[in-house]
């Protein structure tokens, strides 16, 4: 007969990683839920964004037989680098981002902050400021290249009728205004959204606080800098970041009103890519564009999420 001595092991289990692999594998159930959803998303955005980084790297005929591409390595990017026009493409970009982005933000806070006290009619006006962002862009791109128009456009025929010009001026056909034509037209349909965000962060400003400060003593500005701007400064980057990239990557507003002309003067990155892409069929090199596109994009997403965590974190310590 054997006779068993000592303590029984216990059974052992599997040895896993601290960190990331083991909060995977804490939730691997809940992750087989949303596999599918993963496929999805590594068939339709990850093998993309591979593809589009490999054929960066290769010459492309200026054709669709993809298959007689040759490897050229970085040449893409160094011929990028070297081309005047990526200067001027990225100068516009630049202007049409930064410009865009700051006075949408601006003029949606003032309005948000007008809006934000009680007067009358104040439903009907916020319904009509909200007009602009809910029209389909490519309406508003159609309806503004008429109103730009240096023939037939509302704008000129008023300023000639009331004298202040003697003919109508070329706001999209010259190389000096079209850009801030442009830009006039992106910030009149992108206002109302900064609007809505301060709107909503407004909702958070402690109205005991305001009181308070105007009960000490201090004037509008400095409730506004000392009381209302700390309660609003993480929505302000939130939408600050959204406006950014959504300008750095805006399409349909330069393209439709001017397809990038006269002479490159509207060309953003997004519209030059497009035409490289399906204008002159240099796969390459627009996929090259597209890549450093992809990682000013990630830089800005970064960022976002920065700003999103540090919202959750405040919260959390309140």
């Amino acid at each position: 007969m054997t006779i068993l001595t000592g303590k029984a092991e216990a059974p052992r289990r599997p040895r896993v990683r601290s960190g990331v692999l083991r909060k995977t594998w804490e939730h691997r159930a809940d992750y087989a839920y949303v596999l599918p959803a993963i496929a999805v998303m590594l068939i339709v955005i990850a093998y993309p964004i591979y593809y589009t980084i490999e054929l960066s790297f290769f010459n492309t005929p200026p054709g669709l037989q993809l298959r007689d591409k040759t490897f050229v390595g970085i040449d893409n990017y160094t011929a990028i680098l070297k081309s005047p026009v990526f200067w001027t493409v990225t100068s516009n970009t630049l202007i049409w981002t930064i410009g865009s982005t700051l006075v949408s933000f601006v003029l949606g806070f003032a309005c948000a902050l007008a809006l934000h006290r009680d007067f009358a009619g104040r439903a009907i006006l916020r319904a009509i400021l909200i007009i602009p962002w809910v029209i389909s862009a490519v309406a508003a791109s159609y309806i503004w290249k008429w109103i730009y128009h240096s023939d037939f456009g509302i704008i000129g025929a008023v300023l000639v009728g009331l004298g202040l010009a003697d003919r109508p001026p070329n706001f999209i056909d010259s190389v000096s205004t079209v850009l801030p034509s442009l830009i006039v037209v992106n910030i009149w349909r992108e206002f109302p959204f900064a609007m809505i965000m301060m709107m909503a962060g407004l909702q958070t400003v402690p109205d005991q606080l305001l009181r308070a400060a105007k009960v000490d003593g201090a004037n509008a500005w400095q409730r506004f800098w000392h009381v209302t701007f700390p309660h609003v400064r993480n929505v302000s980057t939130v939408t600050i970041l959204l406006l950014a990239v959504a300008n750095f990557n805006s399409f349909i507003i330069p393209w439709i009103m001017t397809g990038g002309g006269p002479s490159n003067a509207s060309h953003i990155w997004i519209t030059h890519i497009y035409e490289l892409a399906f204008g002159r069929q240099r796969w390459g090199v627009a996929s090259a564009y597209s890549v450093l596109l992809f990682l000013i994009l990630m830089s800005f997403g970064y960022f976002y999420v920065r700003a999103l965590s540090g919202n959750e974190r405040k919260d959390a310590s309140e």
